[in-house]
């Protein structure tokens, strides 16, 4: 799952301020990374082009993959092409895993995270990121949506200790991303019209999203989770 923006911003607040699901994944894997010890060796599951790998020069980082998400992604600096049902490693293995938005795409979940849980040291840590309202992406391969039950639930089953999920934003935050995402629907000729009417919505409605409180309309979830000594 990564969305497209103009290279020019790239970077900047306001591709943070849009982006706001990913710029919460990019804070939570570097201080996730940042709370490792040196010595810690750390699953990437799901690591598509290895982009987090840079967040931990400091530990072991494996990235794995079953290379068949997007066609014009690089797999050429995974460390092993495998599914994440049936990882080639012993137990107990690494110190901690990441999962980040590739649960969406196995299609049994549940036994993607009993095989990170068998591969992780008991107390080892995970971080793990997925969607509840997002659009269809790598075609065919994508199969769930997730609520924060289901992702209690599931970690629970695999052997986790679940102490904190987050909601990544809430409804006015969905909404505004709703409104930017509308755009690719709008021919030429009458796109100019459509950026006046859904860009200045999707600039100014997260401004409101302090009045859901509930969270229960999200685009996904942050998990930080433990296994189970």
């Amino acid at each position: 799952m990564r969305s497209r923006f103009p290279r020019w911003l790239a970077g900047t607040a306001v591709e943070r301020y849009v982006l706001d699901f990913e710029a919460r994944i990019e804070r939570a894997v570097s201080e996730f990374a940042a709370g490792l010890p040196p010595d810690s060796v750390v699953l990437d599951a799901g690591a598509g082009e290895g982009r987090h790998r840079t967040y931990f020069t400091r530990q072991r980082y494996v990235a794995v993959d079953l290379a068949i998400g997007d066609a014009e992604w690089d797999y050429g600096r995974l460390d092993a092409v495998a599914d994440l049902r049936a990882l080639p490693f012993r137990d107990a293995a690494f110190d901690a895993c990441l999962n980040i938005v590739t649960l969406e795409h196995i299609p049994d979940p549940a036994a993607a995270l009993a095989e990170m849980a068998r591969a992780l040291k008991p107390g080892g840590k995970l971080l793990l990121a997925a969607p509840q309202e997002w659009e269809i992406h790598q075609s065919p391969h994508d199969y769930y949506r997730f609520t924060r039950h289901a992702l209690a639930a599931l970690l629970r089953q695999a052997g986790f200790a679940t102490y904190r999920i987050e909601a990544a934003g809430g409804f006015f935050r969905l909404l505004a991303r709703r409104c930017l995402n509308s755009l690719q629907f709008f021919p030429a000729p009458v796109w100019p019209l459509a950026a006046v009417l859904f860009v200045p919505l999707g600039l100014a409605l997260p401004a409101l999203d302090f009045l859901d409180r509930e969270r229960n309309f999200t685009l996904g979830y942050l998990c930080f989770a433990e296994k189970q000594s």
